[in-house]
Order: C-alpha cells, then structure tokens, then sequence
C-alpha cells in the first residue's frame, strides 16, 4: 500500500533536502508535486485541496521560511499535515460496557466483511483476552452462514448458529440473549453486504443497529474502490452512527487514497487494516507510522512488534546458546531464520518498513524477492539430514540430486551454498567476542548479507 505515493514523495522529499533556501517559489514547486501525487493516489479532491492550502498556510510562514534546515522543516510539515489528515493516533475499539460489547460489521458486498469479522474476532481473543462470540445476520448470500462457523472454529471462539429463512432481527436478538447466558466478553454481528440506495436493506441495518444498541459500528471498506469508497462511507455515516472504519484488502492497494480520504471525508476514524487474506492479518491503524512510511522515513515502531509477536523466541534462545557454545551454525538453522522471515510477513514485508528504503536505487529493492527465499527452503528440504548438518558434503553428484528433487537448477544449489557460507562465517563473528560489533564490520568492510537482502 502506498507505493505509488510513497515514490512520489520520496522525490519530492529528495529535492527539498537540496534546498538552502526556501521560497513561495518553490515552495509552490514543491506543492504541485504533493498535489500531483495526492491526485494520482486516488485522494478525493476535496480532502486535497484542503490538505494543499494547510500546507501552504504553514510552510510560507515562519516555520518553515525562517528555519535553518528549510527542507527538513517543510517534509516536517507535511508529515503532520499527513497525521493530522489520518487521524493523530491509533484509535482503539471501545468495550468499556456492561458485556457483551456489541460490535456491528456493515459494508457493501464483497468489501470483506465476514472474514474480517473472523480477523477481529481473533486479534480481541489474542491480543485483549477476551472470550468472544459470533453470529452471522446475513441470510442472503449463500454460504455465508457457513464461512463464519469455519472461521469460527478455526480461531477458537464461539459461533452462535442462525440460518436463512429467519429475520435477521430475531437472530441478533436470540444471539445477544445467548452471548449473556455463556458469558462473552464481546459479540461481533456480521451483516449481509448492502448497497447505501437500497432503501429495504438500509432500513434492516438501521432496525439491527436499534435492538442491539452496539457500542462499535464499524464499516469495512475494500481500499481497492479508492474514492467510490469514501462516498459510500459517507453514505452509511449518514444513515448509521458509526464509530470507526475497517479498511481492507489494502496489500493490493499501491494507491492508498481512501486511507488518506475516508476520515477527512466521514469524521470517523480508520481502526484496523485488512493487509492479507490469514486470520492474523489485521493491523490497528496507526496514522503517524503510515506517514512515516509514505514519506520514506520507515515504520520501526510497527517492524520492532512484529518481530515480539511472530519470532519464535525459544528456537531463537537454542541458537543463540547453540553459537555461543561454539557449535556451528548449519543448514537446518538456516532453513529456520528463512521460515522467521516467512511468518512475518516476507522479505519485501520487512525491508518496506526500514527507514531511508526509499532513497535505494529501484534496482536494488527489486532484488529483494520472497520467491528466493521459498527457492532456498525447497533446496535444504530436499537435503538429507546428514547433509544440512555437514554441507561440506555435498558435490557433483548430490549437488543434482538436490536440484532435481528441488525442482531448481544446480547453478541454484551452488548459489545457496555460497550465501550460507558467508551466513556462517558471519554466525561466528557473532558468537566470538564482539558479536554484534564484529558482524557489522564485517558487513561494512564489503561482506554481504544473507540472500534477499543484497544491499
């Protein structure tokens, strides 16, 4: 998300460092390249126009024109213009009420709803420990019943059952009655998917919304839909109070406009970000780690807790002990770190959220390839035990054995040997005195970094 934008304004970013001097001038140069980028992000105009003319109102005051780092002063500037525009901070469900807490899911069809009803569902179950309840009011679409009951059972929380036929507001109230008897923390109704002219449909959520009495009123919306997005938030806004936004599918959104749109444009903040298809791929949406990361300037805060959440700490413990008792490091601790990275998200996922990533060539981040990464896992699998403990063993003949059961090439079963030998040399840099000292001189007297991460 955000890569069109994010490249933009890196070049604009890089300009204004080269300033010495600021002036109305070029600040109006620089403010047509904002403006451009915005437009080109699928950013509703209005919300752009407003976003320009607060810029300006800053920049060509003191803060800026009079500051001894002008260029800086200015990216500082539209960094919290960006904040600003997103919401200031990250903004948490609200459950402080008598349980259940009543979480209504509305949206139009297809934007993700009932998966992100499973998401939800699971990050309040691990993350809040809270014991959470679903049930599903869409008798509409086929087998949407049935998608949140396999959800459901999936994450580990209860599904309370319903059926087509029955009026949607006679399951939420039976649900709700059965949330209290078995005493959930918290119950998420999923609703059918409804278009904001269909009176009838507007009128049942209008109905749920009123029996229920729900402390949260979340929207989903697929970020792929850009300002179509918006206006139907706006929509819905008009004809439910909601509380906040889900904005999902937004991995396969380079634009990023209805994040940067939708809470200008409804007054409501975006909570969560849908950012894969896996019941774990749910972000709270922090609008000061996303501006960051537009403006090039990396998300270590958002890198640091994926690291605490997905890295196995206790196979990182065995190899740490493993190193310091001198004991090499082979082919299956390899295979482990590649499998780390897997799980938090690839390669790409990692390096996106490192600061000054923008400023490296097209070419070197292109390098950065996840599919590497798959390619050399398939290679040690293909590897006997004895061989990924004692790589030293392997020549010619095992050399296309392991390429033939790979489904790769020798030239590739060559490639991987030279990267985990320079991995292994760089293992034991660490694990002499020094550690991490020794590694970085290593790295920056002309050693390289394992594969996937070429420069």
């Amino acid at each position: 998300m955000f890569d069109n934008l994010s490249s933009r304004f890196n070049k604009v970013v890089k300009n204004l460092r080269g300033q010495g001097r600021l002036t109305e001038s070029n600040i109006e140069d620089t403010l047509r390249e904002v403006r451009m980028a915005l437009l080109e992000a699928d950013v509703a105009l209005p919300v752009v126009r407003e976003f320009i003319d607060r810029v300006r109102q800053r920049a060509i005051g003191q803060e800026v024109v009079g500051s001894l780092t002008p260029g800086q002063a200015l990216i500082k500037v539209v960094n919290d213009e960006l904040i600003d525009l997103m919401g200031t901070s990250n903004k948490e469900l609200n459950l402080k009420t008598v349980p259940p807490a009543v979480v209504l899911m509305a949206g139009l069809q297809g934007s993700g709803k009932t998966t992100s009803v499973g998401k939800l569902a699971r990050h309040l179950k691990e993350k809040e420990n809270k014991k959470v309840a679903v049930v599903s009011c869409d008798v509409y679409r086929p087998a949407a019943i049935e998608q949140l009951e396999i959800l459901a059972m999936a994450i580990g929380v209860d599904f309370i059952p319903s059926q087509t036929g029955v009026d949607p507001v006679d399951i939420a109230n039976k649900a709700l009655e059965q949330a209290r008897k078995q005493f959930s923390d918290v119950l998420i109704v999923d609703t059918a998917g409804r278009l904001h002219v269909d009176d009838q449909m507007m009128d049942e959520i209008k109905r749920l919304h009123e029996i229920l009495n729900p402390i949260e009123t979340l929207f989903v919306i697929d970020s792929m839909t850009g300002q179509d997005a918006v206006n139907t938030a706006k929509a819905f806004n008009e004809a439910l109070p909601l509380t906040g936004v889900i904005l999902t599918k937004v991995d396969g959104d380079s634009r990023g406009g209805a994040a940067l749109s939708v809470r200008q444009v409804t007054g409501k903040p975006i909570k969560f970000l849908g950012v894969g298809e896996k019941t774990d791929a749910l972000e709270p949406f922090h609008p000061d780690r996303i501006a960051s990361r537009i403006l090039g300037m990396g998300d270590v805060l958002s890198l640091i807790e994926e690291v605490e959440q997905k890295v196995d700490k206790e196979k990182a413990r065995k190899l740490a002990t493993k190193l310091k008792k001198g004991k090499g490091f082979d082919l299956n601790d390899f295979k482990e770190q590649m499998e780390q990275m897997q799980n938090m998200g690839g390669m790409a996922s990692l390096v996106k959220k490192l600061p000054g990533v923008g400023e490296l060539p097209q070419k070197a981040i292109d390098q950065v390839n996840d599919n590497e990464v798959k390619k050399t896992i398939a290679i040690i699998n293909s590897m006997t035990p004895h061989e990924r403990q004692f790589p030293a063993v392997i020549k010619a003949s095992r050399k296309k054995r392991i390429a033939a059961g790979s489904g790769t090439q020798i030239q590739d079963v060559n490639k991987l040997l030279k990267q985990f030998n320079q991995m292994q040399k760089m293992m034991k840099r660490m694990s002499k005195k020094g550690g991490i000292a020794n590694l970085m001189r290593g790295v920056h007297g002309g050693g390289k970094l394992p594969p996937g991460m070429p420069f």
